[in-house]
């Protein structure tokens, strides 16, 4: 279509001063991208028309100048104004004219909740970033981050959401820092100075680029740019850096900040090219100038717009009166509504390309991007250190495979590059470090008249002064001792005036202290409201109970079966300790009264379970608490006694032989340190403490606070048996072998009497009684040789005497009956073994006759003789 056929169609430009260089190089792009958008359709029919306007830094001026563009020049949209207070102003007003406001430079997250459907944001909103700058938080460890940012619109725009993804990855807030635009650089610094007295040492700017180049120049001048300290900005800073002369980048060496990541492509760098020949052309007296995002944003936004008015093509541009406004006298009020304001709305909304910033999108008419790249100022410029993407998080390569296969969000601070910290450091800060004004931690303590084996809390009558000792106290000294920075702190007694604790446990944990040590339970409850570190203690609440020997009631045991590691010994000896109702059910079920330390959870424990107060006593030491348990339930003490196990030790170590531990009856996870929420200190204590229990160290504290009473006292303790073994201990085997013992005699007594009956009934004259009983002794006194054991000893007695025999006839050319001869010749004396050597036998010897008689004498009888056919 030729060039006089085409539409002319109004827009306006507001921008802040057009003699700034920065106003300059956005009207630059805006120009350039229609002169592109046209060189490449020629034949569209539609050309816009630019209506530039000045806003003069002023909301008002802005306002003015969006009334004049609408009302006097028919402008069917507008770009700009720059800032979000100003466009915060004017988006109303194009509401009301139906007329599209397109912001190429406000990023306040705070312009979207004004629900405009003709306000469109095509820079990128500020809480996109927020993400990417909590996993950098995240992946260095650091759990405090103080916020400073500008007192305006931009400022707290995006405050709201960076809070809340800070609490998602556990870091809090404990300071915001809010700069006025206005302020001066003594205001600034007495800023700075506040922010040097606190503890946290990371801090995250976020303000217009003029305000933080006087930021971090004061902020270097006064040493806050030296090694510890840890600078995170957002996008703002690194977008326009390039804007910023030498001695403003100088004063932010070491800043880690999040820039928006623009692809580079061969269009892009050709574009930057064409752009700057423009620009020398346009501006000659301007040298050195640099592109920075918001011109990229500024020329996609104009290439955007125009793409959208040829979609909606028509005749002619124009306006009607809205009917409700005919008799409205102020200019306001008489606005006009734009012909297609809807449908060009329409039409913006559904634009999709390829923008020189990279894929333009828009969702609910804001500009989506995801990808941000993480940059380390350092020498004359920003470098690259990694990238974050909102499905893969942190990542030190974009594209790489482990992050495209990877379904894990990362917030490792492995997967960034090398960086260079404030003070040339390639140290990681820690984060936190001890306040400059040389503030003391102030550590509260539980003030307890029993069990001070944990903390026990002195004052020195003399100086009055507090000592402070313990166990826990200990721990806390090993713990500060492994930190890798020194921590200077006060123990502060929770005590009343008198001396008495100023409240319940839980009263202590959320009082204001910076921490709290002692014997404090790690309650689910409790952790609602503060942080706990790691256990130094075992866990769970348990019972105890008397115990009964229960050895002397074991006269019987002898008649249980053994196994081959039991003997009866072993059931005899060893003390059989029993637990009296070791159930704590039971104990309910009694009505037996139990007891609970004072001022603790447990008492909150046992009502819970059902006991009523009339049944429950609180004891505040290790010997109220015997004194009650020695009394019993029946007598005005208690049954059992409820406590955590760390105490109940205590407890059992000096009266180990007179009660018994059951549980734990509940679980519980032991005692911990106690910090407020988001503490940096948490993490490295925990550590800290961990370190401790694992080592030497926890063993040599607890020696000292609990083994020094570590034994079983001796038998003065009444009602509790020794091991030395009784008579009563055998009773019952006694018994048993008694009454076996008596039947024998009686039965063995009848059988005798009966047997011998007829000395007892003997008549014969001159037979005594004295006489019949001497007879029958002397009857009970003779061996009885029918018996079966006299018979089987005789018996033995023969075999051993025939082999006698045998051995003495075997050797019978041994024996005396023979004589050698004098020569020694000795081949005769085989012929006849029982002869004298060298000689034939002159007689033969009788055969020997042995008898063994029942007297166990040998007789001759030749009937049993032993003969020996060679002698």
């Amino acid at each position: 279509m030729a060039e006089n056929n085409t539409i002319s169609v109004n827009v306006g430009v507001i921008l802040q001063d057009l003699n700034s260089e920065v106003e300059k190089i956005c009207l630059s792009c805006i120009k350039m991208a229609l002169s592109d958008f046209y060189a490449s359709h020629p034949y569209y029919s539609t050309r816009l028309v630019l209506n530039t306007r000045e806003s003069k830094e002023n909301v008002v001026s802005a306002a003015s100048s969006v009334l004049d563009l609408i009302k006097n020049a028919n402008v069917q949209a507008i770009l700009g104004p720059v800032t979000s207070m100003e466009q915060t102003f004017i988006i109303s007003l194009g509401d009301q004219a139906e007329v599209p406001i397109i912001s190429f430079s406000a990023t306040s997250p705070s312009l979207t909740s004004l629900r405009s459907s003709y306000f469109f944001q095509f820079a990128q909103n500020d809480s996109a970033q927020v993400k990417a700058l909590t996993a950098v938080v995240k992946g260095f460890g650091w759990r405090q981050v103080v916020l400073i940012y500008i007192d305006n619109e931009f400022g707290e725009g995006v405050i709201p959401y960076l809070t809340a993804a800070l609490e998602e990855v556990d870091a809090r807030v404990p300071y915001r820092c809010i700069i006025s635009v206005s302020a001066t650089d003594s205001q600034i610094v007495e800023e700075l100075y506040k922010l040097m007295t606190m503890q946290t040492r990371v801090f995250i700017v976020h303000m217009t680029v003029d305000l933080s180049s006087r930021l971090f120049a004061k902020a270097k001048e006064i040493g806050m740019m030296s090694e510890g300290y840890v600078w995170l900005t957002t996008s703002n800073i690194p977008n326009t850096l390039k804007s910023l002369n030498s001695a403003a980048i100088n004063s932010m060496q070491g800043v880690l900040g999040v820039q928006t990541y623009i692809p580079t492509t061969v269009e892009f760098e050709k574009f930057k090219l064409r752009w700057k020949q423009q620009f020398c052309r346009d501006n000659p007296t301007i040298i050195g100038e640099e592109l920075n995002i918001f011109a990229f944003w500024a020329y996609d936004a104009a290439f955007a717009l125009a793409m959208a008015i040829e979609d909606v093509w028509t005749t002619s541009f124009g306006f009607q009166k809205s009917n409700d406004s005919i008799n409205s006298s102020t200019d306001i009020e008489s606005f006009e509504v734009s012909h297609y304001g809807p449908k060009l709305r329409q039409a913006l909304s559904l634009t999709r390309f390829d923008g020189i910033a990279g894929n333009f999108n828009l969702v609910y008419g804001q500009r989506q991007l995801s990808t941000f790249q993480i940059v380390n100022i350092i020498g004359d410029g920003a470098r690259t250190v990694g990238f974050w993407t909102l499905k893969s998080g942190l990542m030190r390569k974009l594209g790489s495979p482990s992050s495209a296969n990877s379904s894990i969000v990362s917030t490792s601070m492995s997967d960034l590059g090398p960086i260079i910290w404030p003070g040339e450091s390639i140290s990681v800060p820690k984060g936190w470090v001890n306040p400059t004004n040389g503030k003391k931690l102030r550590i509260g303590v539980p003030v307890q008249e029993g069990f001070t084996e944990f903390v026990s809390v002195m004052i020195e009558p003399g100086t009055n002064t507090t000592d402070v000792t313990g166990f826990s106290i200990d721990v806390l000294k090993a713990a500060v001792d492994l930190l890798p920075y020194a921590l200077s702190y006060e123990l502060i007694p929770f005590a009343n005036p008198d001396g008495t604790m100023a409240g319940t446990y839980n009263d202590l944990c959320y009082q204001k202290f910076d921490a709290v040590v002692g014997d404090v339970t790690i309650r689910g409850s409790r952790s609602l409201y503060v942080d706990f570190t790691m256990p130094y203690t075992e866990s769970g609440v348990v019972m105890v109970v008397p115990v009964k020997d229960i050895r002397r009631e074991s006269a019987w045991v002898f008649l249980k079966p053994l196994t081959w590691d039991l003997c009866l010994a072993s059931l005899l000896t060893v003390r059989k300790l029993h637990p009296v109702d070791a159930d704590l059910k039971l104990q309910l079920r009694n009505g037996n009264t139990v007891g609970y330390q004072k001022n603790t959870y447990v008492y909150d424990l046992l009502r819970t379970v059902g006991f009523d107060d009339s049944k429950l006593k609180a004891y505040e030491s290790v010997e109220e608490c015997d004194a009650l348990l020695s009394k019993g339930s029946e007598n005005g003490g208690i049954a059992a006694a409820i406590d955590e196990t760390p105490f109940m030790k205590i407890l059992l170590a000096k009266y180990c032989s007179k009660y018994a531990m059951v549980g734990p009856i509940f679980r519980t996870d032991g005692f911990g340190f106690v910090f407020p929420k988001g503490s940096p200190l948490l993490h490295d204590v925990s550590q800290a403490i961990l370190n401790v229990t694992e080592g030497e160290v926890i063993l040599n504290i607890e020696n000292k606070w609990f083994n020094k009473e570590c034994y079983c006292p001796d038998n003065s303790i009444p009602g509790v048996s020794s091991n030395r073994l009784g008579l009563e201990t055998f009773w019952g085997l006694f018994l048993i072998a008694g009454v076996a013992s008596v039947l024998a005699l009686i039965i063995f007594l009848t059988s005798f009497l009966y047997k011998h009956r007829h000395i007892l009934i003997n008549s014969e004259p001159g037979g005594s009684t004295q006489g019949k009983i001497r007879t029958l002794l002397e009857i009970f006194n003779k061996k009885d040789f029918s018996s079966h054991t006299h018979k089987t000893t005789q018996r033995a007695r023969v075999a051993d005497m025939g082999d006698a025999v045998n051995t003495i006839l075997n050797n019978c050319s041994e024996s005396p009956f023979g004589n050698s001869s004098d020569n020694g010749d000795q081949q005769n004396s085989t012929t006849t073994p029982c002869s004298s050597t060298g000689q034939e036998s002159a007689e033969v010897s009788p055969p020997i006759q042995v008898d063994v008689t029942n007297d166990g004498e040998m007789e001759d009888n030749p009937e049993r003789a032993q003969h020996c056919d060679n002698c």
